[in-house]
C-alpha cells in the first residue's frame, strides 16, 4: 500500500515513507521487546505512548470458562453474537466480525484479526483478561476506554467498535474493543531493511504529533504494577523504572528518544536485563545524576538508591551514535535527559531544526480537554463495573470508510 504525501491531505508533496495513518502501528514499537509482541498491533499506547502500560492498553474480557465449567453449562449467546473458542479462551463477539484468527498475546491481553462484514474490512478485536478482577484493574480498563473514544486523530488509534455480549449490567463482565487490523510495525520494517535518514525524521515527526494530541496537561500516577514489567522496559523512562516521582508527558519523549537512537543504530540503546540493570545501561550513557535532582525525588529509598551508585560521567552522544546528522543527536540529547522537568516536550520538539523539512504547524493540532472526572476516583468495584457499562451503551461508532490496513 502507498503511503500518503508528508502534507496529510490536501497537501501537496513528496510521497511519505509510511501514510501518516499508518504510523499507529510503528507506535507500537515503544510497548514491546522481541519475542513479547502481538504481530502488528499495539497492546497500548499513550500512558507511558503503552500499557501498556498505563496509557491505552485495554482490550477487555474474561475467560468465560472459569465462570462455570465448560461451554454446554452456559446459556446461549445473545441475540446476534457467537462464541469461538481461539487458543483456549472462549471469545464472544458480533457476528458480523468473521473469521478470528489468532494474532498473539501479551501480559494483559490478546488479539484476534476478523473480517468485519458489513465493511469487508480487516479489524483487530483486542480483549484483556479479567479487566474486573480488581478495583486497580477496572479503573485502568475504564480510563484506557475513556481515553481511546476521546482520541480522534491520525496519529493515534482510534476505536471502531466497543461491545459487550452481555445483556445486563448484572452479568456484565466482558468488553471487546475494534480497532482498525496494522498489518506491520516498526519493528519489522527495521528488519527488512535500515531506514533512510528521511524516513527516520518522518516517523519520529508523526509519533510526536501523536504525543502532542496526548498532551492533555494532566499528571501521569505511577503503577506499582509497571515497575518489573518486562514488555516495555528498553523504552521505559528512568522515572518510571523506580517510581522516584510522579511522572508527566515527557515519560513518552524518553521512549521516543529510545526508538529513534533505535532506528538510527539498528539496535536498542538501553538493553538491560532487569529493571535495575536497565538503569544502570541508561547511567553508563547519561551520567548519575546531580545532587540537586536527587533532592527532588520524592522516594527516600530511590535516592539511597541512586547515592549508592558509582559517579558516571555523561557520555558523547555522537560518540554513541557514530554517522548520524548532528541535528539528530542534538534532539537525542533534549530528549533523553533524566530530570522529566529538563527534557524537552512534544511540542518543543516538533519546532527542533531537525524536522525543518517536514515541519507544518497548522497539522500539530494540540489536544481537547478531556474530562477526567472519575479517573483519579478510588471506587467500589461495582461502580467502575457500572460507569464502564454506560460508557460501552453511550458509544457512538466512526465514519470509518477506508481501511487502515497497512504493509511495509
Amino acid at each position: 500500500m502507498v503511503g500518503r504525501g508528508q502534507g496529510g491531505p490536501g497537501r501537496e508533496g513528496r510521497e511519505s515513507p509510511l501514510g501518516s495513518r499508518h504510523i499507529q502501528a510503528a507506535l507500537s514499537k515503544e510497548r514491546s521487546e522481541p519475542g513479547e509482541r502481538v504481530q502488528g498491533q499495539p497492546l497500548a499506547l499513550g500512558s507511558s505512548l503503552p500499557g501498556p502500560p498505563g496509557g491505552f492498553s485495554l482490550f477487555v474480557g474474561r475467560h468465560r470458562r472459569g465462570r462455570g465449567g465448560d461451554c454446554s453449562a452456559m446459556s446461549s449467546p445473545k441475540k446476534g453474537f457467537y462464541r469461538q473458542e481461539i487458543t483456549k479462551t472462549l471469545w464472544e463477539v458480533r457476528e458480523r466480525c468473521r473469521d478470528l484468527q489468532p494474532v498473539g498475546s501479551g501480559a494483559y491481553g490478546s488479539v484476534c484479526s476478523a473480517i468485519d462484514g458489513r465493511t469487508s474490512t480487516k479489524v483487530a478485536i483486542k480483549k484483556l483478561y479479567r479487566p474486573f478482577q480488581s478495583e486497580l484493574f477496572a479503573k485502568r480498563a475504564y480510563r484506557e476506554l475513556r481515553l481511546l473514544k476521546h482520541m480522534k486523530h491520525e496519529n493515534v488509534i482510534g476505536i471502531l467498535d466497543v461491545f459487550t455480549p452481555d445483556s445486563t449490567l448484572e452479568n456484565f463482565n466482558d468488553f471487546y474493543l475494534v480497532m482498525p487490523f496494522m498489518g506491520t510495525d516498526l519493528s519489522k520494517i527495521m528488519k527488512h531493511e535500515k531506514l533512510s535518514e528521511d524516513r527516520i525524521q518522518f516517523l519520529v515527526y508523526q509519533m510526536l504529533k501523536g504525543l502532542k494530541i496526548l498532551d492533555f496537561g494532566l499528571a501521569r500516577h505511577t503503577d506499582s504494577e509497571m515497575t518489573g514489567y518486562v514488555v516495555t522496559r528498553w523504552y521505559r523512562a528512568p522515572e518510571v523504572i523506580l517510581n522516584w516521582m510522579h511522572y508527566t508527558q515527557t515519560v513518552d519523549i524518553w521512549s521516543v528518544g529510545c526508538i529513534m537512537a533505535e532506528m538510527i543504530t539498528g539496535r536498542p540503546l538501553f538493553k538491560g536485563n532487569d529493571h535495575l540493570d536497565q538503569l544502570t545501561e541508561i547511567m553508563k550513557i547519561t551520567g548519575t545524576p546531580t545532587q540537586d535532582f536527587v533532592q527532588k525525588l520524592q522516594s527516600q529509598d530511590a535516592k539511597n538508591y541512586i547515592k549508592s551508585l558509582p559517579k558516571v560521567q555523561k557520555k558523547d552522544f555522537a560518540a554513541i551514535l557514530k554517522y548520524a546528522n548532528p541535528l539528530a543527536v542534538n534532539l537525542l540529547e533534549k530528549m533523553l535527559v533524566l530530570d522529566a522537568e529538563k527534557r524537552i516536550t512534544a511540542a518543543e520538539a516538533l519546532a527542533h531544526p531537525y524536522f525543518e523539512a517536514v515541519h507544518d504547524p497548522e497539522e500539530e493540532t494540540e489536544a481537547e480537554k478531556y474530562d477526567d472526572t472519575f479517573d483519579n476516583m478510588d471506587l467500589p468495584l461495582d461502580e467502575w463495573k457500572r460507569i464502564t457499562y454506560k460508557e460501552i451503551l453511550n458509544f457512538k461508532p466512526p465514519q470509518m470508510p477506508e481501511s487502515k490496513e497497512t504493509a511495509v
